[in-house]
């Protein structure tokens, strides 16, 4: 998996095996409660 921090309200998330693939893109919010769930 593959973020970029280069966008203030979104976080883009790809398949970093397939960087052609479709890109999921979160709100800032919902990534940051994904980490503190997954952590």
């Amino acid at each position: 998996m593959e973020v970029t921090p280069d966008f203030p309200a979104a976080v883009p998330v790809r398949d970093s095996k397939n960087p052609d693939g479709p890109v999921v893109v979160v709100s800032r919010s919902a990534w940051t409660a994904f980490l503190g769930a997954v952590s």
